[in-house]
């Protein structure tokens, strides 16, 4: 992003907004003693890029990580060696994502209005598509990062053979930051709760009461990293950009 650019973000007034970041995972499918947030890539752990980019955004005000019992001292560190300033609150996640994510709602600032639901391992996300989905959440109340799709998507049959085409054009990939007005998503997730609905990400919480949300799509790599062939991925992804640089 050019200065001027960042420097109207500065000066410009937005709703205080605070970023909840899960980083629970225990990192099963990597083969690995280290939870796949803090294994590194290029050097740094993959949480940490994850922080690093959200410190950098004009528009986050504070951050909240919902991480494994006894790790508050790990982002402590964190905090000092990549100077972390809007990391306010670490907290323990629940049983489940969903219970995960409800754990570090409850932690935000009460000057609160927007929150920024983002899954630590998606570390390679982009300031400019962190603000992009921001922005359309300040306008639409509820907006989340996704992934236009480019293959041709066939849908089943019971019986797994095609049973239709989809058009592709309409067809996104949803990923993180999910981004919601702080009133809508608490009406949605207690909603949830009250019911004993279970949903794959937080845009069902939404979803499941009628509220829209608006889809944005990321102009940059932001893939989720689960298995060791991601962190290759992840490692050519990052070689790319410093071509670019």
């Amino acid at each position: 992003m050019k200065l001027f650019e960042k420097m109207k973000l500065l000066f410009n007034k937005h709703s205080f907004t605070s970023a909840i970041i899960v980083a629970g995972g225990t990192g099963s499918r990597m083969s690995s003693d280290i939870p796949k947030q803090h294994m590194t890539v290029d050097g740094i752990e993959l949480v940490a890029r994850t922080l690093i980019t959200f410190e950098s955004c004009a528009l986050i005000d504070e951050i909240i990580v919902v991480c494994r019992e006894g790790e508050n001292d790990i982002y402590e560190n964190y905090k000092q060696t990549y100077g972390i300033t809007k990391l306010t609150r670490t907290v323990c996640g629940g049983a489940t994502r969903q219970e995960s994510v409800l754990c570090g709602f409850e932690a935000v600032d009460s000057r609160c209005k927007y929150v920024a639901i983002h899954d630590a391992v998606r570390c390679l996300i982009d300031v400019t598509d962190i603000e992009n989905t921001l922005n359309a959440a300040y306008k639409y109340h509820a907006a989340t990062a996704a992934t236009r799709v480019y293959d041709t998507v066939k849908l089943a049959d019971e019986n797994g053979f095609i049973s239709d085409t989809i058009d592709r054009d309409k067809v996104f990939l949803a990923s993180t930051p999910q981004v919601f007005k702080h009133d809508l998503y608490m009406t949605a997730a207690y909603s949830a709760k009250k019911d004993g609905a279970v949903v794959t990400d937080d845009n069902a919480l939404a979803e499941r009461l009628g509220f829209k949300i608006k889809l944005v799509a990321c102009e940059h790599p932001n893939i989720k990293i689960t298995t060791p062939c991601d962190m290759e991925t992840a490692k050519a992804i990052i070689e790319s950009k410093k071509r670019e640089i």
